[in-house]
């Protein structure tokens, strides 16, 4: 059986630009969600419990399954998982859309998170698989400057769809994702490898025992605002099921993720940069917006407009940053980028009740500029010389980094602004968190730098032997 060739020309940039609309869709459905949630609450006499469900639902399913969905991808085929859960999007989206009761939009946001926790390392290992070189590293850098165009474009949109009604923030995605299934069937094709797994030779107790794992540490996390021993038990019986899981693995003949990849040292450390990256940004945006809307009184629409400016990444990630990795390498561009987020979340400490938008804009640029740096290189780093029949497996690890950051970040930060009480003064408290996630992603990067170095300095002392005429 014979791989197939990976696309070229116009049918190349079209797949791509089918998986960056699927990425946007992803980022921009859970910024719009966001923006929507008091008008949802408003509308449907939610408690307080269940709207902090709706976001908790999805983070559950997107989380639990992230690992499980990047290796479907591998052994199913990734075109395959792509367009199927692209469908299971579409119809839940709409579903949420039509719910008139609680217990409807949780179902539907858990399915959701799940569709793209399958769906996004599906379109990720799609692109790692077909291009190469330098087309690679490009499209990768158009993907993730397009993702988090969709977390600050959805912002914006979600204020205004929420003006016309809430509803339209579940439809919108619903008409998007049928406009990028209409489009993904003649454009994406999968470079599957010849020697794909059969049916039979996947490791079902892995799947389990992984996924279990994910659901109780993600579950954990969301819950870590409000600590009780129900929260201290997620965690624990997270880490014994991982465990189990790590012991299945290792006797496993056909295991559902390959340990072996986990001695990267580069995998590693890309995926612990996504993490703090993630979870600085996110811990930030919260605090930004209690800041703006509950200290300052700006509404919804005029937050999502204070932050646009951090979109920017969006314009320079495939413009600016191929020409600096090029020059530089990846992993000296992460770590500017990381140098760039610590300096923005410390400005951001001299906000106070007066503050004009003018002495925040400084802040926001430089989020932007930090994301344009660390956010692509990362994908790339983490996705660099891994063989193509895992390429799924380290890009479901990568989103789950992104997103157990992402998640730890919001907790965290919500936990220390609670317990530094209120007003100004619990805002800054909390900033220190993003912070030491911007400086602890900057220490990581750098030990790579260092072993690149170390590396690189036998490899200068070798001569090349010279000809006798």
């Amino acid at each position: 059986m014979s791989t197939p060739s990976s696309p070229t020309g116009p049918r190349a940039w079209g797949m791509l630009l089918v998986l960056c609309g699927a990425i946007f869709l992803e980022g921009a459905d859970i910024a719009m969600m966001n923006v929507a949630l008091p008008s949802i609450r408003a509308d449907l006499d939610l408690s307080t419990a269940t709207l902090s469900g709706v976001v908790s639902a999805y983070v559950l399913g997107y989380g639990g399954f992230m690992l499980l969905g990047g290796r479907a991808a591998d052994l199913l085929g990734r075109r395959r998982m792509f367009l199927f859960w692209l469908v299971v999007f579409l119809v839940f989206s709409g579903l949420g859309g039509l719910a008139t009761d609680g217990r409807t939009l949780l179902v539907a946001r858990f399915v959701t998170g799940v569709s793209a926790a399958f769906l996004t390392p599906a379109g990720l290992s799609l692109i790692t698989t077909g291009f190469s070189g330098e087309r690679r590293e490009r499209a990768l850098l158009i993907y993730a400057g397009t993702a988090a165009g969709g977390f600050s474009l959805g912002s914006v949109a979600g204020g205004l769809l929420t003006g016309i009604g809430w509803r339209w923030v579940f439809f919108a995605p619903v008409a998007l994702s049928l406009v990028i299934l209409l489009a993904a069937i003649p454009l994406v094709k999968d470079r599957a490898p010849a020697d794909r797994p059969a049916l039979r030779r996947l490791d079902p107790a892995g799947a389990v025992s992984v996924t279990l794992a994910m659901l109780l540490l993600v579950y954990g996390v969301v819950h870590l605002e409000h600590p009780s021993l129900t929260t201290a038990g997620m965690f624990a019986a997270g880490l014994a099921v991982l465990a189990a899981f790590v012991m299945i693995e290792r006797r496993s003949p056909a295991p559902l993720v390959r340990l072996g990849i986990l001695r990267s040292a580069q995998l590693v450390r890309a995926n612990l940069g996504a993490g703090l990256l993630t979870g600085g940004f996110f811990g930030f945006q919260f605090l930004a917006t209690l800041y703006l809307q509950e200290l300052r009184g700006w509404s919804a629409l005029e937050t999502g407009l204070a932050l646009l400016v951090v979109s920017i990444d969006a314009v320079l990630a495939p413009t600016l940053t191929p020409r600096l990795v090029r020059r530089y390498g990846h992993t000296r561009v992460i770590f500017v980028g990381f140098l760039l987020a610590l300096a923005a979340y410390a400005l951001f400490l001299q906000v106070g009740p007066d503050t004009v938008y003018a002495a925040m804009l400084p802040t926001m640029v430089l989020i932007g500029l930090a994301f344009a740096l660390a956010y692509g290189p990362i994908t790339i780093a983490a996705t660099e010389d891994i063989d193509e029949r895992e390429q799924g497996l380290a890009s479901g690890l990568l989103n789950t980094a992104f997103q157990f950051g992402a998640a730890f970040g919001v907790s965290a930060v919500t936990a220390v602004h609670a317990a530094a009480g209120s007003g100004y003064a619990a805002i800054r408290t909390a900033l220190l968190l993003p912070i030491a996630a911007a400086a602890l992603g900057a220490v990581t990067i750098a030990t790579g730098v260092r072993s690149r170095r170390t590396a690189a300095a036998p490899a200068a002392d070798v001569q090349e032997p010279t000809t006798v005429p």
